[in-house]
């Protein structure tokens, strides 16, 4: 499929076939956003375009931008940001994600005259983020990072939990279960994080929640000082007050969630039983269904059916460090065959070529045994308007190198094989 001849809109661009680029909705330092559509139709999405350059040559972002994509893939929830595929050309990573068209949180905050919500919708939003985080937690995924700038609301004004660049998965615990990687925004993180000292990943999310809490309540922080060693002494100290309209019940909540000692502060699936959630009925059968997953009525959600053939992998073992491995080589080609054809035929040539087809977390893969040490091969179909598909084969290498495309890596055997299962054949390097 050629790119250039998708879109009349001279200002748009076609994303590797795929989607059509549309206006820059935000910047960052490393990062710009854009909305865009699939080429095939569909809901708008949010593409998220990294230099790879300037990841790689920055300390410490190459890991983060790992660890969010590898968090993002472990997650399906209403209330977290969906994070749909990963694609990558030579010099640019995109994340194509979910359109959160309501702004952040704090944006939102920011836009009232008091910088505050009136008790029911802040009950809401917060039922939405402890939904959210017990979620992650429960699979592993502690944030580390919760603020309203990485709380997200779509056009309905339901919450959408993002940046999972500081996050942690179960590959970063101690022995003792327990972290200690100082992260985060220091006006929201516990004082066991700011003081340094191993802490609970989960509690530590509480933590913020309860700042998070206070701030929709409150229209201020807790606790805000310029001095990161003084606001970590008011926090151990509950150096805070409420204003005179914020209810006991909530009171009480917030200051569970303050407690400077982790082992006593409240946990965030633990909440149900808190009476500040019982207020409301309908509230409270939101947050247990929630908890669990399951489709809930008020948020009209439903996940969408996994097959073999989804980019998104909820593998806790995914190795995405071939985003930046230059060994790593990467074709596409389309084909008008079936999925199973595809594969079938995959594993012909595979076999035929000394290449052994195995199954691994839903998505299927060819180890080369041809090669010097361990490679392997990810094959990853997505439809792009019937009976058209989109076929991504990735080789990462463990060990030894090759020299491009066609060289060392077979790729024009595997292509004959194929015969006429493909229709147009491309390298990564095309676009």
């Amino acid at each position: 499929m050629d790119s250039k001849s998708k879109g009349t809109n001279k200002k748009s661009k076609s994303l590797l076939g795929k989607y059509e680029l549309g206006s820059l909705l935000g910047r960052g330092t490393f990062a710009k956003v854009y909305l865009a559509r699939p080429v095939a139709g569909g809901e708008a999405v949010a593409v998220k375009v990294l230099d790879k350059a300037k990841v790689m040559g920055t300390a410490g972002m190459a890991p983060r931008v790992l660890r969010e994509v590898t968090a993002m893939r472990r997650l399906r929830h209403p209330n977290v940001l969906r994070l749909h595929e990963v694609l990558a050309t030579r010099a640019k990573i995109y994340l194509v994600m979910e359109l959160a068209t309501g702004g952040d949180l704090l944006s939102r905050l920011a836009a009232l005259p008091r910088r505050r919500l009136p008790g029911h919708t802040a009950r809401r939003i917060f039922v939405q983020l402890v939904a959210a985080l017990s979620y992650c937690h429960a699979r592993g995924v502690a944030h580390r990072d919760v603020k309203p700038q990485n709380v997200l609301l779509d056009g309905d004004g339901n919450l959408k939990v993002s940046d999972f660049g500081l996050s942690a998965l179960p590959d970063s615990l101690r022995d003792d279960g327990r972290l200690d990687t100082a992260c985060g925004t220091p006006a929201y993180a516990a004082p066991e994080v700011l003081r340094r000292k191993a802490y609970d990943g989960a509690k530590a999310d509480a933590w913020s929640c309860g700042v998070i809490l206070f701030v929709l309540l409150a229209g201020h922080l807790p606790f805000d000082d310029s001095n990161i060693t003084d606001m970590c002494r008011k926090a151990h100290r509950r150096e805070f007050e409420f204003p005179e309209w914020v209810s006991q019940p909530a009171r009480r909540l917030v200051s569970r969630l303050l407690d400077p000692n982790p082992a006593t502060r409240v946990a965030l699936a633990t909440l149900t039983t808190q009476p500040w959630f019982k207020r409301s009925l309908s509230l409270d059968s939101q947050l247990g269904g929630l908890l669990n997953g399951q489709q809930e009525s008020a948020l009209a959600f439903q996940a969408p059916a996994m097959n073999a053939f989804d980019i998104i992998s909820m593998s806790s073992g995914l190795d995405l460090s071939g985003l930046f491995d230059q060994r790593n080589r990467e074709i596409r080609f389309m084909t008008a065959a079936s999925p199973e054809r595809t594969l079938e035929e995959l594993g012909r040539a595979g076999g035929k070529l000394g290449y052994v087809m195995v199954g691994k977390n839903g998505v299927e893969c060819l180890t080369l045994g041809s090669l010097p040490g361990l490679a392997t091969m990810t094959v990853e179909m997505s439809e792009l308007a019937p009976p058209l598909m989109l076929v991504e084969l990735r080789l990462e290498v463990a060990d030894g190198d090759g020299d491009g495309e066609g060289q060392g890596f077979g790729w024009e055997e595997l292509r004959h094989e194929l015969g006429d299962v493909v229709r147009t054949w491309h390298s990564y390097q095309d676009f």
